[in-house]
């Protein structure tokens, strides 16, 4: 199965993005990586070897310590497209990432985004 052309992209190339958008907004790199961590199971230091070694998206998720069950809960548009409705688990899972990066850029508190009680 080839799948999309997206989960080829490494996330090493698309993290400097990320923490630029947020950064523009206000935001910090410790609040993504607390995100990230939230969503896929990634420490500092597991995030910054995902770095290291260019890994595709695909095997970012693949190898993620602990996908939150709590992902599910992500709902909304993204790229046009309702997060919820998405079939494919790995599109799902990137765009549910690029969902809560959005959130977050947006000025939403961090525990609003990791679905939690504040």
């Amino acid at each position: 199965m080839a799948g999309h052309r997206i989960f080829q992209v490494s996330f090493a190339s698309i993290y400097p993005l990320y923490v630029a958008k947020v950064t523009k907004k206000g935001r910090t790199k410790e609040e993504l990586d607390a995100v990230l961590g939230w969503l896929t199971g990634y420490d500092v230091m597991g995030l910054a070897s995902c770095l290291e070694d260019e890994r595709s998206l695909a095997e970012f998720f693949a190898s993620a310590p602990r996908l939150n069950p709590a992902a599910a809960l992500v709902t909304g548009v993204i790229c046009g497209h309702r997060v919820e409705q998405i079939e494919d688990p790995l599109m799902r899972q990137i765009r549910v990432l690029d969902k809560v990066v959005d959130e977050l850029a947006r000025g939403r508190a961090v525990e609003r985004i990791q679905r939690t009680a504040s």
